[in-house]
């Protein structure tokens, strides 16, 4: 096994992840403010071109389609589960956001504060579960253009949480203050 042989699966684990977010986007709650068009699609760009980094399979990248890690089955495992669990804990973050949910930066009507399952923890789960799945199908790939789709996420995550932050804060004053103080924006905080 390499990672010709086990790209495919964590390509099935993303695909997993987009149909589960596609169904459950039905049920969100009414949007009561959006960031505008613009915004949106500020955002949205880095974000279509780290993931065509990571999937368009383009041999005239050059030294981007060079090797970081050798063409191995142990690299090409843990890429495999790793892309596997990070999907597995943003969709379960996802659920426990329920209605709450927006694919933008937005607050709901009737918005909640959810601190329940990995939000207990961490203020951004489902971008974690991202990462760590971004992080692993990089690993499968193998390729500098991986971990340039990584970094790529990871700055857009980063943006988009605190832009959210600063509209949640905004929406639940000190109750997120609080939230804030007790937990991690990607990671869960440590003391």
């Amino acid at each position: 096994m390499n990672s010709a042989t086990l790209f495919p699966i964590a390509i099935c684990c993303w695909l997993v992840f987009f149909v589960y977010l596609a169904i459950s986007a039905l049920s969100s709650k009414v949007a009561k403010k959006t960031e505008s068009v613009v915004e949106r699609l500020q955002r949205m760009a880095p974000l279509a071109a780290a993931y065509w980094l990571l999937f368009y399979n383009a041999t005239s990248l050059g030294w981007l389609n060079k090797r970081f890690v050798t063409d191995s089955s142990a690299a090409a495992v843990i890429g495999v589960t790793l892309t596997a669990a990070g999907v597995a804990f943003a969709i379960w973050a996802r659920w426990h956001l329920g209605a709450n949910w927006s694919a933008i930066v937005s607050i709901r009507e009737q918005h909640e504060l959810i601190r329940t399952g990995p939000y207990r923890r961490v203020r951004h789960p489902i971008y974690t579960g991202l990462l760590v799945a971004m992080a692993g199908t990089a690993l499968v790939l193998g390729e500098v253009r991986g971990l340039l789709a990584f970094a790529i996420t990871l700055l857009a995550f980063y943006s988009k949480a605190r832009k959210e932050e600063a509209w949640l804060g905004r929406e639940f004053g000190e109750k997120f203050e609080a939230h804030a103080q007790e937990t991690g924006m990607f990671l869960p905080k440590i003391g």
